[in-house]
């Protein structure tokens, strides 16, 4: 979710949990224009993405599956990644199969947690600042509904201003973003 507010009062209120480190963070989103699957939506919705990342000196290769609830509201996600050892060749793999880049997303996160979750503070270029916390170990046997519930309670303990749940990730966010800046260049062009 998006966070209102400014670094250093936002670290700070995070500080009571174990600082894990700040990493820069660079993620390539890649589509397919062969398959319905791997292109966004018209509203910028991507309901799979695959992607490479690259942080702390390593990269991963990630395929990701988001699940939205009946009234289309995110619901979780399914993340297969493994670790590449040769970026630069896996993308070059990439291109010859037909994939194009869609977006790209470079950031700081910065990684606090404790027992039960772990919380990511996000400085992300020409996006803004936004949280993410994922329960560790959860208690609610499956029940996402109330892991949720807790997680919103978590946040609002910490006293950090935040936004409505996005119902959409940082890529859409992007990509809608570069849209709108498109469409606005024609009309004035």
């Amino acid at each position: 979710m998006e966070v209102f507010g400014n670094k250093s009062d936002i670290l700070k209120k995070l500080s009571s949990f174990k600082f894990e480190g700040a990493k820069k963070t660079i993620d390539i989103y890649f589509f397919d224009p062969k398959r319905k699957n791997l292109k966004p939506h018209k509203n910028c919705r991507l309901k799979e993405c695959f992607r490479i990342r690259t942080k702390g000196g390593k990269s991963y290769l990630a395929y990701k599956i988001d699940h939205f609830n009946q009234k289309d509201i995110w619901s979780h996600s399914d993340e297969h990644e493994i670790e590449i050892s040769n970026p630069e060749t896996t993308l070059k793999i990439i291109e010859h199969l037909g994939f194009k880049e869609l977006v790209k997303l470079e950031n700081i996160k910065h990684t606090f947690s404790n027992s039960k979750y772990e919380i990511v503070f996000e400085e992300v270029k020409n996006l803004g600042l936004f949280l993410e916390v994922e329960a560790i170990n959860t208690n609610s046997n499956g029940n996402i509904k109330k892991t949720k519930s807790d997680i919103l309670k978590l946040i609002k303990s910490l006293g950090i201003k935040t936004g409505l749940e996005l119902n959409s990730g940082k890529p859409e966010l992007l990509l809608k973003k570069q849209r709108k800046y498109e469409i606005n260049i024609k009309r004035n062009h």
